[in-house]
């Protein structure tokens, strides 16, 4: 060797490094155990065969080694000398092909070395003359020691001090087939994540797993081989469950109704203050806001949960008044309410408190201005409280839309000051006691280029938007459906059987009950959520595994509903299976 492996600075960077040895072996029982190894690698003289899966010839155990993302072990063999002074018992042991690798390097280190590199391996003069015929590997991996290695070196605990000293190798996956030998050259050719070395990497895999951040940033590199992504990724998401947790140890806050307004004969309106308001991080006084088209979820207190659309407080003509802590609600007293109207309209005055839920959900997915050049609002009744902050903000930010409301008669406007304060143009109103009539099939077939509908109302609107909507060829991803009512009970009775649970639940669902009814009382709201309980916004959707289902609602496409269903309105037929 013409350099002392003692001389190495192991921090040097790294761009060409010379293989000193090629290593494979056969399984064989380890020494004293009736356990299958691979690690006792012996040297291979001449060329050999690198595949996608490793060196030709070479074994190991499938449980935890080989595969395309553990093809080829490398490793420093300048650690052996520092491992032998540190532990001299096991001194003689201490030697290249030690800890079972195939190519033995004696720069390449896991401190110059980086995730993601891609290497050339070939003669001198190969990689000179004919550089697409040599072998092109990538750095996949870092090695996870396993209990073999403290048997190797009869070692107690020394598979930790591994990693602890960032000395446990790596492994390489292979681009580009070929051959290899002792003496070949391996050059670096791309490094896409310079920052990302086997040693920091470690640091997080390892030696300090509760960096939110870096857990997140490591998840997200595709070249890092499964084993060593999968765990960053699960972290993330127990992180994610944790907070979810701990956000619905307290789902419910208390609000207090400070302003209660007749806006109609049949649409109150209500203000709710947070009681103990939620304060912003200094620089992010945004993070409280809410978008245009939000809702609300409230406990009533007969027990039961109804969502809301919020219209914003009152008098203001701009949605960003809206917080997670002040918002207004329009309610109308609905003739055949299953409660939560008349419940608002009979017990709900000034100075009462109200549950609301933490979360607050957004069904209109396409009022993002953004790639659109005309909105369209159809409303009728106390459906403009779906649309209402969205005019007052599109308005503001200078981006055209019209209104066409569909009431009663001219006194069942609500909130017809904030109406009056938008752009002149803007509203179309259609008052039936002066024989005036939406028509939806004009609106709909006269819809301008690039233009995004949206339908809110009582039944027969919808089902006549619906009509008109296919009659005319409307674009699934160009036009919006909000219901504030729905067949959300009713049909006949079926089974569903819950996958993902151990033991395969079974459950029964009446006739007149909804599937997230029974989900929530088998596991509880926590487990499986709900808000609009019409179809819109879809909190509730679950996967659906196999069998049919009546689909219900407006909140999926035709391509989602092949694998989902809205629990709170759709319904299976005979038997169903989801995962929650």
């Amino acid at each position: 060797m013409a350099e002392s492996q003692s001389e190495i600075d192991l921090y040097a960077p790294f761009e060409r490094d010379t293989i000193l040895e090629v290593r494979a072996s056969k399984m064989k029982k380890m020494r004293g155990l009736e356990v299958m190894s691979g690690i006792d690698k012996t040297i291979i003289d001449g060329p050999v065969y690198v595949g996608r899966t490793g060196l030709e010839g070479d074994e190991s155990d499938p449980t935890f080694h080989g595969g395309v993302d553990k093809a080829v072990h490398g490793y420093c063999s300048s650690h052996y000398p520092t491992w032998a002074t540190e532990h001299p018992s096991a001194g003689a042991a201490f030697v290249p092909g030690g800890f079972g690798e195939n190519l033995v390097t004696a720069h390449m280190n896991e401190r110059n070395v980086c995730i993601g590199d891609t290497m050339i391996v070939g003669s001198p003069s190969a990689l000179t003359s004919n550089p697409d015929s040599c072998v092109l590997l990538q750095v996949s991996l870092p090695r996870q020691p396993c209990f073999k290695l403290n048997h190797r070196f009869q070692l107690k605990k020394f598979a930790p001090l591994t990693w602890k000293h960032s000395r446990t190798g790596w492994y390489y996956r292979v681009l580009r087939p070929g051959s290899v030998q002792a003496g070949d050259e391996i050059h670096l050719v791309s490094r896409p994540h310079p920052q990302w070395t086997i040693e920091r990497i470690q640091e997080y895999l390892h030696r300090n797993q509760d960096d939110e951040a870096m857990n997140a940033e490591l998840a997200q590199i595709e070249e890092l081989g499964a084993e060593s992504r999968d765990a960053f990724k699960a972290r993330v998401a127990r992180s994610t469950a944790k907070k979810k947790r701990a956000e619905k140890l307290a789902r419910w806050r208390d609000f207090r109704v400070v302003e209660r307004r007749q806006e109609t004969s049949r649409i109150v309106s209500f203000i709710l203050e947070a009681i103990d308001p939620i304060v912003p991080p200094p620089g992010d006084e945004k993070s409280i806001l809410l978008k245009p088209g939000a809702h609300a979820r409230v406990k009533l207190g007969n027990g039961l949960v109804r969502a809301y659309s919020i219209v914003g407080p009152s008098g203001y003509s701009s949605s960003s008044t809206m917080t997670i802590n002040h918002f207004q609600l329009g309610i109308a007293l609905e003739p055949h309410s299953r409660g939560g109207s008349a419940y608002f309209h009979s017990h709900v005055f000034e100075g009462h408190t109200l549950q609301v839920s933490t979360t607050f959900t957004n069904a209109l997915s396409g009022n993002s201005a953004g790639g659109i050049s005309h909105h369209i609002y159809v409303a009728g009744g106390v459906g403009l409280t779906a649309f209402l902050t969205s005019l007052e903000y599109l308005q503001s930010i200078h981006v055209s839309c019209e209104l066409h409301y569909a009431v009663r008669s001219d006194e069942d406007i609500p909130f017809r000051d904030r109406l009056s304060q938008l752009n002149p143009g803007t509203v179309k109103i259609y008052d039936k006691a002066k024989g005036e009539r939406l028509n939806i099939e004009e609106i709909v077939k006269n819809i301008p280029w690039n233009t995004m509908v949206y339908f809110c109302g009582p039944k027969s609107l919808m089902q006549e938007a619906a009509r008109q909507v296919q009659k005319y060829g409307v674009p699934e991803g160009e036009v919006h459906f909000e219901a504030f009512e729905a067949d959300v009970v009713g049909g006949d009775p079926f089974e569903a059987v819950v996958a993902n649970r151990n033991d395969r639940t079974v459950l029964q669902v009446g006739g007149e009950e909804t599937l997230l009814e029974v989900l929530q009382r088998e596991f509880g709201e926590e487990e499986v959520e709900g808000s609009c309980c019409v179809g819109n916004c879809g909190t509730c959707k679950v996967t659906l595994r196999g069998g049919r289902v009546e689909h219900r609602g407006t909140a999926l496409t035709a391509e989602e509903k092949e694998e989902a269903m809205l629990a709170c309105v759709s319904r299976g037929v005979g038997r169903i299976v989801i995962e929650i």
